[in-house]
C-alpha cells in the first residue's frame, strides 16, 4: 500500500466532469489498496476526492493550513487531519508523507504543488513518482510549453523524464504502481 498525494482544484464552481474525475481517482485509491494524502479541504474536487477514497475504504490524510481551517473548509471527515502554520509547511508535510504524486486538473494552487514536487525531484531531494493526469487534454498546452523550455535549455533534458504525463486514471495508477519500490 502506498500513500498517494493528489493535487487538484478546491473550487466549488468547476464543471461536474472534473468532480466526477476526482471521485473516480479517490475510488481507485481505495480499490487499489492505497491511502490518500490531500490538501485537506472538503470543497471542490478535493472534497470529492476524499469522499471517493473513503467510500472505497482508503485511509485519508488531509494536510491543511490553519488559515483554511479558519474559513471552515477543512475535511473533518479525514481519518487524520494535520493543520499547518501555512502553505509552505503544508507542501513540505505532503512531500514527506507521500510515496507518489498525482496531479489532476486545477488552478494556481495545484500548479504550485506540482512544480514544488517536480522541482524537488529534479534536485534529487526525493525520488518519488510524479504523474500528471492530462484528462481530456487539460494540460496539453502546458506540457508542450514545458517541453519547449528544455529545447531552449531553461531546464535540463532529464527534467521532463521526471514528469510522467498520462491520459487516464487507470494508466496513472498502473504507472505509479510500476514506479514504486
Amino acid at each position: 500500500m502506498a500513500a498517494i498525494c493528489v493535487f487538484c482544484a478546491s473550487s466549488s464552481r468547476i464543471d461536474e466532469r472534473w468532480m466526477k474525475l476526482a471521485t473516480e481517482v479517490g475510488t481507485a485509491i481505495g480499490r487499489r489498496g492505497h491511502s490518500l494524502v490531500s490538501g485537506g479541504a472538503c470543497v471542490g474536487m478535493m472534497g470529492a476526492l476524499g469522499d471517493g477514497a473513503r467510500a472505497a475504504g482508503a485511509h485519508t490524510l488531509g494536510i491543511i493550513p490553519q488559515s483554511l481551517v479558519d474559513i471552515e473548509v477543512a475535511d473533518r471527515a479525514s481519518d487524520e487531519l494535520v493543520v499547518t502554520s501555512g502553505m509552505f509547511e503544508r507542501k513540505s508535510v505532503m512531500i514527506d508523507r507521500a510515496d507518489a504524486f498525482l496531479t489532476l486538473p486545477g488552478g494556481l494552487g495545484t500548479l504550485d504543488e506540482l512544480f514544488e514536487v517536480w522541482t524537488t525531484a529534479t534536485l534529487r531531494i526525493h525520488d518519488k513518482p510524479i504523474v500528471l493526469l492530462d484528462a481530456d487534454g487539460f494540460y496539453g498546452g502546458l506540457v508542450d510549453w514545458l517541453a519547449g523550455l528544455t529545447a531552449q535549455h531553461f531546464t535540463y533534458e532529464g527534467a521532463m523524464d521526471r514528469l510522467h504525463v498520462v491520459p487516464t486514471v487507470d494508466t496513472a495508477f498502473d504507472l505509479i504502481e510500476s514506479l514504486l519500490p
